[in-house]
């Protein structure tokens, strides 16, 4: 579905896959485990040196965070973080 009409428009998701999900379920599953560049695994030594840093200077602002480590989630920086 996402790779017919691509990504947005969340609210027309669930009807067009036929799912049985909300259109949040469906964003935050795409975002977070389902889209093709996310990288899994463990975090590299430069990731878990980038990830402290920027903690130093943004705090707990974990999109932006993610944002500079290419192909990782701000879900999967927050849960390496609160580990």
């Amino acid at each position: 579905c996402i790779d017919k009409y691509g990504e947005g428009k969340w609210h027309r998701v669930p009807q067009r896959a036929g799912l049985n999900r909300c259109r949040e379920s469906c964003r935050l599953r795409w975002l977070n485990y389902l889209k093709p560049n996310i990288k899994r695994g463990k975090f590299q030594d430069d990731e878990v040196d980038m990830i402290i840093r920027l903690h130093k200077l943004l705090g707990n602002r974990w999109s932006l965070i993610a944002g500079r480590l290419p192909g990782r989630t701000a879900n999967d920086v927050k849960n390496y973080w609160n580990r």
